[in-house]
């Protein structure tokens, strides 16, 4: 793990945080913050750290959109996850471990049948490895399938190989 994620994470457990508080100081770590619009790796007007939904090259956020735009990201993927893994697997989790798959789900989002991949359903219309073996209670295994995830537009992408490894690492912490 990088040490800026793992200084990240150790700031938010030592300020008595749980995964919120996790998520928010380790996500500007993998996306950065950017006041202006931006193009994403796959071409996806972005702001702030990696906050993509109604953006438009041309748009400036300030702060507290930013920390908004954060908190409502957080609060998107945490909805996702609560709706799909069973409470017994989520109780069973720590807040460092919680937040990888929180941070994981902001960056794929939850998929489409027909769509795209992502953490619930995958274009081919089944649900993605990761989450069944989640369903299943078998964290440790969904935890390896983080660095199945390293690819964006049909290419392997070294930032996306990085922080699949700190997020496989987050998810093993607790």
């Amino acid at each position: 793990m990088r040490p800026a994620v793992r200084n990240a994470i150790m700031a938010a457990l030592l300020a008595g945080g749980g995964s919120l508080a996790v998520y928010q100081s380790v996500n500007p770590v993998f996306e950065g913050r950017t006041y202006s619009a931006y193009l994403d790796i796959v071409g996806v007007p972005t702001i702030c750290e990696g906050w993509t939904h109604g953006v438009e090259m041309g748009d400036v956020a300030s702060p507290d959109q930013c920390d908004a735009y954060s908190e409502a990201s957080y609060h998107d993927a945490k909805a996702i996850f609560d709706k799909w893994v069973p409470a017994k697997v989520r109780d069973s989790m720590g807040p460092v471990n919680e937040a990888a798959f929180l941070l994981f789900i902001t960056n794929v989002g939850p998929g489409g049948k027909g769509v795209k991949d992502g953490f619930v359903w995958l274009k081919a219309g089944r649900h993605s490895t990761m989450l069944r073996k989640l369903q299943a209670g078998d964290v440790d295994g969904a935890c390896d399938e983080f660095s199945h995830w390293a690819n964006a537009g049909g290419q392997r992408v070294r930032g996306l190989v990085i922080r699949r490894d700190d997020e496989k690492e987050m998810c093993q912490w607790d």
